[in-house]
Parts: C-alpha cells; structure tokens; sequence
C-alpha cells in the first residue's frame, strides 16, 4: 500500500480548521505533514480586514476560545472586551446579569471582526511549518478515490486521516428555526464599555454586543421572523432605528444604524464526528447552531482542541490504526455538543412561543437566576468554557 503523503488532511481553512492546523503543528513530530485545503491560503491576505463589508459577522468569542488562541499567536490585534451579560425579556419583569468578577476571569468573552481573526489565524499559520494548499473549488471537490482532496493546482491530497471542517452542511437532525438574523453595525448614544445585551422577544433573541471599533458602536444581531427580518433589512434607516429603539429600550440612549445590513436565514443541523473510520468532521461541519449566546464558534474551537488531545500520541505512531482514538474522541465530545446544542436550541424557541403563561415563566427564570448564584452559575461556566473533558 502507498505511504499517505500527508498524516492528517483538513478541508476547510476557516477559523476551527485553521485553529485545528495550528494546534497539531505544535503536537505533531513534523509540522510539514499536516495538511490544510481552503479558499484564500495561496494570497497574501484572506481579504483587507479593514475594507467595508468584506464580511459582516462580528463574534463572540468566550474566554476558552481566546485562551485557546492567544498562545498559538493568533489572536487578532482588534477586539472588545464583555465583563457584563445583560439578560432580559421584552414587555415582561425579569433579567439577570453575569458579570466576570463573580466568575473570577479578567473578561467573560472578547467581539472579534470574522475577517481580522482570519487574517491572525493566517500570519500564524505560515509560521507553523503547517503545508497549506489553495482549494480546487469551493467545496474542496474530491479526487479521484474518496480518500483524496484536490487542490486548485491539481495536487491530490491523501492523507492517513481526514477532518471536515469546511463548513458543509452536515447531515442528520435539521431544525428550522422560521427566523432570520439581520446583522448590522449600531452606534449608542450612551455606550457602556464591556456591557453585552441579550434581549428576548416574542420574535426571536437581540444581542448587542461591543463592537471592537469603540466609538460607542455595537454589533448587533437581531432574529426576526423571515417576512420581519426582510423588511426590517430594507426599511429607511429612520425607521429601522425607531424599530430598533422600541424593541431594545432606551439603555444605551439613542441608537443609530452606522452601517450596512445583511440578512441571514437560521437553522440547527447537527451530524455525526464520525463520518467514517477515517474521516471526522468538527466546528459547522458538523454543527450549526442558533446564534443565540454566540456558542457556535466556540463549540468547534472546543472540537479541535478535543482531537489534538485524543490524538497527541498518534501522532508520533501514525501508521497504527486510529480507530479506537477517533470513537472516544467523538464520545467525549458528546456531553458538550448535546448540552451546547441544546442550549442555544432550548432559548430561542421557548422565549418565542407568544404564550403569555410561558413568558411570565421566562421572566420568573431570569428573575430566579439573578436571585440565585448556584442557579446561575452553571449555566455562564458552560457559556464561558464549555464542558471540557
């Protein structure tokens, strides 16, 4: 049988793949045969962090998630610090704040520009001695045996083992949320340095967040019903601030629109780790989640982080049969994908019902959770860090 050129081939270079590359070049003998496919690798730059709407997603980063990245160097120079969760109900009693003190972190989470954690991710990378491939088309298209990837200058990729983490949607449970995002960029009259907003209403979650320009900006992301969410997309920016006002309140003054829209349907997919004995799949290959609390990235952070550590003695034996490792990293990983997945699935739905009898339940949750430290607690752990193993 053919020596495989590379140990471990990733499909998909955006932030967990990248992380996942960065993380077995530190635990691997030789960098060099760790292989990572994606879009953008073969430039100087993914895209000009800087230029207007090259990419409108702002995220949520937690404190694992930076702890994570900041050793590998690759923490972008530009974020803004959360030390306050604000939650609350729209038109009911109720809300509860978190704060990092009571957590005993500098910071519960950090908001970084998708396209300047790219960028870091990228200048890291080239250090690492990680070989990196620039991909034959957008879906990494397959080469000739399915044990392959092909790359743009038509260099076929074997590998001894496989990761997705492209961000194809992986098959098993899909869940329609009947809610769109509208994403977009708000100033404040009165901001209020290191506060995050995560506001329910009977159409779906608003979460503002610091936006790491300063300058009183936030970053919102505001769920909507489809029909809602567009129009709320084309309104005036007159209008779409008032609309704005009224759902979220006056806690931050007057809010202004001080950037472009952008409209994103939502959904849950959840597949399985283990797509064959061989070939895994993390980060959105192999869960979307609502954006409610901002978990998705972090999950698949906590997914690659997982499988250097199921993997670290492999890795210097690579011609031994990784199957048992790749079954107990997948069982691992279960208990923290469930309970995160069930999380962001659980609030948005619930707090949207429209019954009156279930959202004074909510407000009696919130108020309950503020009242109570061991009610809250467990739940802003799970936020700040996930469920490690």
């Amino acid at each position: 049988m053919e020596t495989p050129e590379f140990d471990i081939v990733i499909s998909g270079a955006g932030p967990v793949g990248s992380a996942l590359a960065l993380l077995l070049a530190r635990a691997a003998p030789d960098p060099r045969r760790i292989a990572l496919l994606g879009r953008g690798l073969s430039s100087g730059a993914l895209s000009d962090p800087h230029a207007a709407d090259v990419d409108p997603r702002m995220l949520a980063m937690n404190h694992g998630s930076r702890a994570l990245l900041e050793p590998l160097g690759a923490w972008p120079a530009r974020s803004a610090s959360i030390t306050t969760v604000h939650v609350s109900q729209r038109g009911r009693l109720g809300r509860t704040l978190i704060t990092h003190e009571e957590l005993g972190v500098p910071r519960l989470g950090s908001v970084v520009a998708y396209p300047d954690l790219q960028q870091s991710l990228l200048e890291a990378l080239r250090q690492s001695g990680v070989s990196m491939f620039e991909a034959a088309t957008q879906d990494d298209k397959l080469g000739a045996r399915p044990t392959q990837w092909l790359a743009a200058d038509g260099h076929a990729l074997a590998g001894r083992l496989r990761v997705r983490s492209d961000g194809s949607p992986p098959g098993g449970l899909r869940r329609s949320y009947d809610q769109h995002a509208v994403l977009a960029t708000i100033h404040a009259q009165r901001p209020k340095p290191g506060w995050a907003y995560e506001r329910f209403t009977n159409q779906g979650p608003l979460a503002m967040l610091p936006h790491p320009a300063g300058q009183g900006r936030y970053s919102l992301v505001w769920c909507n019903a489809p029909e809602r969410a567009q129009q709320l997309g084309q309104m005036d920016e007159t209008r779409f601030a008032q609309a704005l006002q009224q759902a979220f309140g006056d806690r931050l003054g007057e809010l202004g629109l001080a950037g472009s829209r952008h409209v994103f349907p939502l959904a849950l997919n959840a597949g399985p780790l283990l797509i064959d004995a061989r070939t895994l799949a993390i980060g959105n290959a192999a869960q979307t989640l609502h954006p409610v609390a901002g978990q998705g990235l972090n999950l698949g952070l906590r997914d690659a982080a997982q499988l250097v550590q199921s993997l670290g003695g492999w890795l210097h034996r690579p011609a031994q049969d990784p199957a048992a490792l790749l079954q107990a990293f997948a069982r691992k990983r279960r208990p923290d994908r469930w309970v995160t997945s069930a999380v962001t699935d659980f609030l948005p739905r619930v707090f949207a019902t429209r019954i009156p009898l279930v959202e004074h339940a909510c407000g009696l949750s919130l108020m309950a959770m503020d009242a109570s430290r061991v009610l809250r607690t467990p739940l802003a752990r799970h936020l700040l860090e996930g469920l490690r193993t």
